[in-house]
């Protein structure tokens, strides 16, 4: 029951990494009037959050190019998963913000208890 359970918190931290992707995007596409700031804004920004993740996240750090760990590793999903929150907030989404937040959170504790960090 306890791999379940780990292997459901695992899928939830895949699908909030999805989310911070789709947040950033969907602030892309709503930031301005102006289409080129929209393509910009709204491609350019997953792209950095893809290479930065990509870069020092990926896997838990197993196929990162340089895997963080510890408390570096926090600070790396902190601003990951707040940049994703900050994105929703930004785009007035502040019930989206508020439930991914939490997830993000919920998700963060149960890893941590389970020493998956």
């Amino acid at each position: 029951m306890l791999a379940l359970a780990k292997n459901a918190n695992m899928l939830l931290m895949f699908l909030l990494e999805l989310g911070v992707l789709a947040s950033v995007a969907y602030w892309g596409f709503t930031v301005s009037p102006n289409w080129g700031v929209k393509l910009l804004a709204g491609l350019g920004g997953p792209a950095l959050f893809i290479a930065a993740w990509a870069l020092f996240g990926a896997n838990g750090g197993a196929n990162a190019t340089f895997p963080l760990t510890g408390l570096a590793r926090a600070a790396l999903e902190i601003l990951w998963f707040g940049g994703g929150a900050l994105a929703l907030y930004a785009s007035g989404l502040i019930t989206s913000t508020i439930v991914f937040s939490a997830l993000f959170i919920v998700n963060a504790v149960l890893r941590i208890f389970w020493n998956e960090v």
